[in-house]
């Protein structure tokens, strides 16, 4: 079955908790497909392929740039004994000019009836580290908006916070829009993280758009990573050493 791409084209939110502090909101390019089935893509597009914009396998299930895809999501799920999945959807942005950085990526793991009862978040840090966190219920029941997944949070992401810590996932997840919201909280201080946006079919008008009004894809990303990092600094926050990244690929919450 071929299935269509959609773009959110969304905005993304930042709000640093504790004693110094610091927030922003950028608009961001999304895509979300079906990972396992043929899709039909827009010239400007490409499915593991040379484009101008596109979505490869090997940058995502696994670590950067030798990922597996969604036979990765697989294997993750028959090792939790997580056996009801019936779709999987990527969210993620895209390749532009070739290049890419994703902050975070998520898996979409449905059941039959198209209920969501999984999500894998794929975090990736500027050091070129990835740690992934699995949340569901334990009685693998559909994930609503109300619903808050909690994680322990293991791996090294900003060096002006600690490791230490959990996640609060929430996730809308509809036909018409993304939403979804996470909580990092620590004995004091810790960060709000959202992403936001409606859902559209993936069209080569709405990626010019994106191109002429946030040029140069992962660049950007991480010129404004940087940016900020540079703001804390200048505010005074400590600067954490790298530490060793975590050796399991997958945690569960």
């Amino acid at each position: 079955m071929t299935r269509t791409v959609d773009h959110i084209v969304g905005q993304t939110y930042h709000g640093r908790k504790g004693n110094i502090e610091n927030a922003f909101r950028y608009s961001v390019d999304y895509l979300l497909l079906d990972a396992e089935a043929d899709v039909r893509t827009p010239g400007l597009f490409a499915r593991n392929a040379r484009g101008l914009t596109s979505l490869h396998d090997i940058d995502h299930g696994g670590a950067p740039g030798h990922g597996r895809g969604a036979a990765w999501v697989r294997d993750v799920l028959e090792q939790y004994q997580i056996n009801v999945i019936c779709r999987i959807e990527l969210l993620a942005q895209p390749r532009v000019f070739g290049h890419v950085f994703n902050p975070v990526s998520f898996w979409l793991c449905r059941r039959e009836d198209g209920a969501l009862v999984a999500v894998i978040a794929e975090v990736t840090n500027t050091y070129g580290d990835r740690h992934s966190y699995l949340c569901h219920h334990p009685d693998l029941r559909e994930i609503s908006r109300s619903d808050q997944l909690h994680a322990t949070k293991i791996m090294h992401v900003s060096p002006f916070q600690p490791v230490e810590g959990d996640y609060t996932f929430r996730f809308d997840i509809t036909e018409a829009r993304i939403g979804i919201w996470i909580d990092y909280g620590r004995a004091t201080g810790g960060l709000i993280a959202t992403l936001t946006g409606k859902r559209v079919p993936l069209g080569n008008a709405g990626i010019l758009r994106s191109l002429l009004r946030r040029p140069f894809g992962a660049r950007r990303v991480l010129a404004l990573i940087h940016w900020q990092a540079l703001k804390l600094w200048i505010k005074g926050a400590a600067f954490r050493a790298r530490p060793e990244a975590p050796r399991d690929e997958v945690s569960k919450g």
